[in-house]
């Protein structure tokens, strides 16, 4: 995720695309750079790091002109540096592109516009983009970029500008937020409303395969056909703080709700076209040297680890390889098993936690290939690792983590079918049968949030107590653990979390009368097992809130109410069971009346051991 600006007007085009990037620098901050039509022609000035970095060099060369476009980087392709900052330029250095997103089909573009001679200086799938767009340029800019945009696969937001024709700032949208303000003499685009509202309360919310044409005099909207469209202009109240969180209460639930979007970016080019199979180009790990891993070992610290639970079931299910998961801080001191066979993933939210890092340093040490999942692409886990899946879950705000662990659990997902794929012990058509039902749970996520309403009343009862557990087996049990981490973590109530069967081996005694229990049920296997063991607490006194699929009646008979998710196969199951759990560890801080995105005494990122 990362944030666009851009103006044309009357007002230098410089301090606005400025203060714009400001208030988008929550959305991506590892650089940022600004493209502005000057005397001297389109003239560029990037920086990587904060938005700091670029206002100095700023000062110290300004760039006067009333167009531009800017943006705040959060790095996908490419790590961060001032190359791979955007805005991206062809080679004559005429057209200038700022784009959020992911090209998928960007190699094979860049394959063909390199043997027509373009010659490229980033490692970025955006600045295909300029020289697709100032290949196909013949005059007309609109044009250009329509056909442009066509030849593009994947999610992208666009700005872009030439030379040729400075009266004119086209913007795209396409899977990737756009909006366009209105003024007098002046108008504006934006990937997020704070970026303009200083100027503006009145835009065009861009929708899915629409365009905008902008001048000084007014705006064209359009298909990405060229077919003129007529709406509404919307008039925006929030104030600046409410913006940022686009009409959200907190970042939390704005991260929540942005999970479908986080999944849609992991899975991205990381699938054929045809949807056949995985395609990690970019892991260095040969198929040789995959057949000769004897085991894994997975380390991470809290939410990351319960995603490493669930990558531990997924690799061995789908791989057949001997998987052990460890707590970051606790790997060195047992003096762990590593061989130059042993592949080590360790995982990260920030790519900065220090536990992590001395983990892999040591695993490193001993021989092994370490392969990183983080958020971040510049991080010193990304760097120090062999090998890195980045989760394109955008910058995450909110302490308690959301789309960052869901990401994760897509990370595993596409490796585990990497692997079974060279090892060849999933069948061409189960591991189709898998990226189908992958590829549709951006969608369940979506359905299950339309639902929020109904865990919203479970959250506030639930509010009341002090103390409750979860419950599930298998998968289940490793969501069950996130799940009642994230209710500890925002909304301090006492929970605790335990592999059902385990219940008559003690635990059963902290049951008593009333007590709420959270029983997950969504793997069919272990199904009659589970509910076995809500009967148990029940007989007990407790008040068991089921997650189950939908069609699951056996379940809704045992509890005393259900929350459905949508059919999945059950190795995905966890992508969408942990929503709800979100959800209601969300209403549960609010009804209690806690600061939801800074709970007491945790950090984003634990950079000490």
């Amino acid at each position: 995720m990362c944030g666009i600006v851009g103006y044309i007007g009357k007002r230098n085009s410089q301090e606005i695309l400025l203060e714009g990037l400001k208030k988008l620098e929550y959305r991506g901050y590892d650089s940022a750079g600004v493209a502005v039509y000057t005397a001297n022609g389109l003239q560029i000035q990037k920086a990587k790091g904060r938005i700091a970095n670029l206002e100095s060099k700023l000062e110290e060369s300004p760039l006067d002109g009333s167009v531009g476009i800017g943006h705040t980087r959060w790095a996908t392709h490419g790590k961060p540096s001032d190359l791979n900052s955007h805005p991206h330029t062809d080679n004559s250095l005429k057209f200038s592109v700022v784009h959020n997103g992911i090209i998928e089909n960007y190699m094979s573009l860049k394959e063909e516009l390199s043997q027509k001679g373009h010659v490229f200086v980033s490692e970025t799938d955006t600045e295909v983009i300029s020289h697709l767009i100032a290949h196909l340029y013949e005059g007309d800019i609109l044009k250009a970029v329509q056909k442009a945009v066509k030849r593009m696969t994947g999610a992208f937001a666009l700005g872009v500008l030439t030379e040729f024709e400075p009266d004119r700032l086209v913007a795209v949208r396409q899977a990737s937020p756009l909006i366009i303000g209105i003024g007098e003499g002046e108008n504006f685009i934006g990937s997020d409303i704070p970026a303009i509202l200083e100027y503006t309360r009145n835009v065009f919310i861009l929708n899915d395969g629409e365009m905008a044409l902008l001048t000084r005099e007014g705006v064209e909207l359009m298909t990405l056909e060229g077919n003129f469209i007529s709406r509404e202009m919307f008039h925006v109240d929030w104030d600046i703080i409410t913006a940022e969180k686009a009409g959200f209460d907190h970042f939390m639930l704005k991260e929540i709700h942005e999970q479908p979007k986080a999944y849609r970016d992991t899975m991205g080019s990381r699938i054929s076209t045809d949807g056949t199979k995985v395609t990690l180009n970019e892991l260095s790990i040969s198929a040789e040297a995959i057949r000769k891993i004897s085991r894994v070992h997975i380390i991470a610290c809290g939410t990351a680890y319960h995603a490493g639970m669930v990558g531990k079931y997924v690799i061995e299910k789908l791989a057949r390889i001997p998987v052990e998961t460890d707590v970051a801080s606790e790997y060195r001191y047992r003096s762990p098993i590593i061989t130059k066979d042993t592949l080590v993933i360790v995982v990260s939210q920030s790519g900065e936690t220090a536990d992590t890092l001395a983990a892999l340093r040591e695993a490193k040490r001993c021989g092994a290939h370490v392969l990183a999942i983080t958020n971040v692409v510049g991080s010193s886990v990304a760097r120090e690792a062999n090998d890195i899946i980045t989760t394109w879950a955008g910058p995450e705000i909110a302490v308690a983590s959301t789309k960052a662990y869901t990401s994760q659990l897509i990370a595993f997902y596409l490796f585990g079918l990497h692997l079974a794929q060279t090892l060849g012990t999933q069948s061409a058509a189960e591991i189709q049968k898998t990226i189908t039902a992958m590829k549709e749970l951006p969608a369940q996520v979506e359905a299950i949030l339309e639902q929020a309403e109904v865990i919203k009343v479970v959250a506030e009862e639930m509010a009341k107590h002090d103390n409750l557990f979860f419950i599930g087996r298998g998968l289940d049990y490793a969501v069950a653990l996130e799940g009642s981490l994230k209710l500890k973590e925002i909304s301090y109530i006492h929970s605790e979390a335990y592999a059902a069967g385990e219940l008559k081996h003690g635990t059963l005694a902290l049951i008593e009368e009333g007590i709420p229990v959270i029983a997950l049920a969504t793997q069919h296997e272990l199904l009659e097992k589970t509910v076995s063991n809500i009967k148990e607490v029940k007989a007990r006194g407790a008040q068991v809130l089921g997650i189950a699929v939908e069609g699951e009646l056996e379940l809704q008979k045992a509890v005393d109410s259900t929350f459905v998710i949508p059919k999945t196969l059950d190795i995905l199951a966890p992508a969408l069971a942990v929503v709800p759990l979100q959800l209601l560890s969300y209403y549960a801080s609010l009804a209690r009346g806690n600061d939801v995105d800074k709970p007491r005494n945790l950090a984003k990122s634990v950079t000490v051991e």
